[in-house]
């Protein structure tokens, strides 16, 4: 089966990917008339689209908030599309942004949180400028109630003794009461990592984002809404966790239980690597393609 990626989600090899037996990859558009299927990442969408051939299916891909790229929530637009991957759990493929090896994730979210050494209860972690969530004013106004220490662009009053990305930030989070996890833009299934890395950190998550983050949660009472506080609410309230050594730690009880049962569920539906899962959908809506024996996994 040969599946040729129209845009390989802002220029990264596609070979990285790792293709299962009897899967050819390409990002060769000269071939697009001899692909099963073919792969758009719709952040970088082309008004110039291809024409489809005959049998063909055609795949919308994309991590991103649909909030930035609104094609994304267009039923004209997809509607030319036979398959969906994006972050939604009810895409045809759903990528979520929890997608290590369960392993990993049961042993890690597990750890005992480590001694918490600085003496601001925040850290932040923010560089962006995409602010359709409104996390910048919220920060700003919560900043005037609370000490955080900020690694990133925004509101910078720290900086990381060497910057190794996602691995720097989990490392100095552990040494954190809390992690500000604020998302930005808010949509429905929209989770990315800013909410999950605090759990390997040991930290707690101060979250701004989907409505449905419960889904999210691998245990009751791990993280704190935002939502339901003003910024000088929540500030008063997190430094009243600060005080109260056991209302803090309430925070943690979850590692010592099972995974509540939507992040089982969620972490069942991604148990298999997303390419893979992606070519079984694909063999089971064009029967005539060859790609594993393996039901398609929504």
């Amino acid at each position: 089966m040969l599946i040729l990626f129209h845009e390989t989600m802002w220029g990264h090899p596609v070979e990285l990917l790792g293709a299962p037996d009897g899967v050819e990859l390409t990002t060769d558009r000269s071939r697009i008339e001899q692909a099963d299927a073919v792969v758009f990442h719709i952040p970088e969408w082309s008004r110039h689209a291809p024409q489809k051939m005959p049998g063909q299916l055609w795949v919308a891909w994309s991590m991103e908030c649909e909030e930035h790229y609104p094609l994304l929530k267009s039923p004209a637009f997809m509607s030319q599309f036979d398959l969906t991957t994006t972050y939604r759990l009810s895409s045809d493929v759903p990528t979520p942004y929890v997608d290590q090896p369960v392993s990993e994730i049961v042993q890690g979210f597990a750890r005992p949180a480590s001694i918490k050494t600085e003496t601001a209860p925040l850290a932040c972690f923010i560089s962006s400028k995409y602010n359709l969530s409104g996390r910048q004013t919220y920060l700003q106004e919560l900043a005037k109630h609370i000490t955080i220490d900020s690694y990133g662009k925004f509101l910078n009053t720290r900086k990381l003794d060497a910057d190794n990305g996602r691995d720097s930030k989990i490392a100095t989070s552990r040494a954190y009461r809390f992690t500000i996890a604020f998302e930005n833009a808010c949509s429905e299934d929209y989770v990315t990592e800013k909410f999950f890395d605090p759990f390997w950190a040991g930290s707690v998550p101060v979250y701004l984002g989907a409505p449905n983050v419960a889904d999210f949660a691998p245990g009751e009472h791990c993280y704190i809404d935002a939502i339901d506080y003003s910024p000088r609410e929540l500030a008063d309230y997190l430094n009243t966790l600060v005080a109260d050594e056991e209302a803090y730690n309430a925070y943690f009880a979850w590692k010592d239980r099972p995974f509540r049962p939507a992040f089982v569920k969620l972490l069942q539906r991604t148990e298999r690597p997303w390419l893979e899962r992606l070519c079984a959908a694909i063999r089971h809506r064009r029967p005539g393609a060859t790609c594993d024996r393996h039901p398609p996994s929504a």
